[in-house]
């Protein structure tokens, strides 16, 4: 049988320099769905990207970007970068996400939006942070959590500056090393924090090992748009989070 194209067409908004976003939402993508790219600038390829540039990413006007993502006609459109929307706070990215659906007419999901969401259907208020950002965008982001009653028991990181490219770069070995470096007896769920961080080839692993479910930004805006879809669960997903549609 010829699989049919008619359950929602997904447009993505993703930085310029990312590289692991676009082939997780390729493993991720609900059967007979299309997946849609748009590359975004607004930021310094050869800078750090430290809290300076990612919330200027996130204040950058994208209204070429949702120009170019409108013409597919897309169902949902996610923003596909965490920290952007993290630098800013709760209220930018509820507003951006507002932005995103009145220029696009989509239902639009932000991968920081889309991570509290995630937590909240688990259930967990305490939970362990890893990502690959400078320690300023970490103290943001433990902030943003803290804004939606979520508090972060343990937060672990590289321990070094990575490049817009170093974050990609990373491996699912250095993504379960994260993962296990912010976990504690008090934490619930463990939350890896970056679209460019190879967090979706690792997650059964470190559930596995912690016995504890783990949301990743790029499985969490997944779990977001079947939910606002109503599309089901399918085998390619991992992770305990699914278990909550």
């Amino acid at each position: 049988m010829i699989e049919t194209r008619a359950a929602a067409k997904i447009g993505v908004l993703v930085p310029f320099t990312n590289t692991n976003l676009e082939p997780d939402m390729e493993l991720l993508r609900p059967p007979n769905t299309t997946v849609h790219f748009q590359r975004m600038g607004g930021y310094d390829v050869d800078e750090v990207p430290g809290s300076d540039q990612m919330a200027g990413l996130g204040a950058s006007d994208i209204s070429h970007d949702l120009r170019m993502i409108s013409g597919v006609r897309p169902d949902v459109v996610l923003y596909g970068c965490t920290s952007a929307t993290l630098t800013h706070g709760p209220s930018f990215d509820t507003n951006l996400a507002e932005r995103i659906k009145a220029g696009s007419g989509a239902i639009s999901l932000t991968a920081a939006g889309a991570l509290i969401a995630g937590i909240k259907a688990l259930g967990a208020t305490k939970v362990g942070f890893s990502s690959p950002y400078l320690g300023e965008i970490n103290a943001q982001a433990i902030d943003f959590m803290a804004r939606n009653g979520i508090e972060t028991v343990k937060c672990a990181d590289v321990g070094r500056e990575l490049g817009n490219y170093g974050q990609g770069e990373l491996t699912p070995d250095d993504v379960y090393q994260l993962a296990c470096q912010a976990d504690h007896p008090e934490v619930q769920v463990i939350v890896l924090s970056c679209t460019d961080m190879r967090s979706v080839e690792a997650i059964e692993r470190i559930e596995a090992a912690l016995n504890k479910p783990v949301i990743t930004s790029n499985q969490a805006m997944v779990f977001g748009l079947l939910k606002a879809l109503n599309l089901p669960r399918h085998d390619a997903l991992p992770g305990r989070l699914f278990d909550n549609l």
